[in-house]
């Protein structure tokens, strides 16, 4: 295969990553990571390292287009990327000492998580009210548009949902992936915020967590530019395009064909991990 066919066939694929990482909030490394090592047989390391960079260029695309309509709440986003931060450094510095197999395993079990988690039906958990006492103090109240007019909430459990945002930032370095379906649950359950604001905000993290763990990598030779310029420029077109989709359309059947597309992919990982293939 050339490398301009080979260059294609990677930017298609990066752009249904980026769709589908921006319309669910999981990020598009859950999609390029099991196609790059099991399709295309890239070391894992290298295919984590270019997802990072991935991940970076969907939370950039998306998250402008959700800021501009005003749904991502950033005090909340600012405030929990520093457990994101700190964890995806965490999550880097033991890459480096584990093995591909186990690694492959772990993702596979995080990718069936995902895929459970975006088929779960969500209802938004509108919570009103003054809330605690530290989000009163950080201002982490918010309002977010909606077809009934401007929607205000009140955040719940801020120490839950950060022990829970510095687990995904952990699992986000380890992996390579945006730990978007942790960071939603750590938004939508533990801190009771709107799913619509938890999606949003979660695209709005999730670069800033793979950046934190990206510098790692790239110290280590992990990022090649061959494989990272048209996974960039595809993750960006599809978050785009995700991110105009979100305002107008229901995304269910979206979120069944990626989950089933994940799980598929999982028990692929899994497997091969296993057998010491990856």
């Amino acid at each position: 295969m050339s490398v301009i066919i080979f260059s294609f066939i990677l930017l298609f694929v990066s752009i249904t990553a980026g769709l589908l990482g921006s319309l669910t909030g999981l990020g598009g490394g859950v999609v390029l990571i099991p196609v790059l090592t099991l399709i295309f047989k890239v070391d894992i390391h290298y295919a984590i390292g270019t997802s990072l960079i991935s991940v970076i260029a969907t939370s950039s695309g998306a998250a402008a287009a959700y800021v501009k309509e005003g749904i991502s709440n950033i005090r909340l986003g600012i405030f929990l990327e520093l457990a994101t931060t700190i964890g995806a450094i965490m999550g880097a510095f033991l890459a480096g000492f584990i093995s591909t197999s186990v690694i492959a395993i772990v993702f596979g079990v995080i990718l069936i998580f995902s895929a459970g988690v975006s088929l779960l039906k969500h209802e938004d958990h509108i919570e009103v009210g003054q809330g605690g006492p530290l989000a009163r103090r950080l201002k982490l109240n918010n309002s977010f548009p909606s077809e009934r007019g401007t929607i205000g909430y009140t955040v719940r459990n801020i120490p839950g949902g950060f022990l829970m945002m510095n687990l995904a930032g952990i699992i986000s370095g380890l992996l390579g992936i945006g730990s978007g379906a942790l960071k939603v649950i750590a938004m939508d359950n533990i801190m009771r915020v709107p799913f619509k604001v938890s999606t949003t905000t979660s695209n709005f993290m999730i670069g800033v967590t793979a950046a934190a763990s990206a510098g790692i990598y790239l110290r280590r030779g992990y990022i090649d530019p061959g494989l990272s310029m048209p996974v960039v420029l595809g993750v960006l077109i599809g978050a785009f395009a995700g991110s105009k989709i979100l305002f107008a359309a229901k995304s269910k059947s979206l979120r069944m064909l990626f989950a089933i597309v994940i799980l598929l992919l999982a028990i692929e990982m899994i497997y091969n991990g296993t057998l010491h293939r990856i």
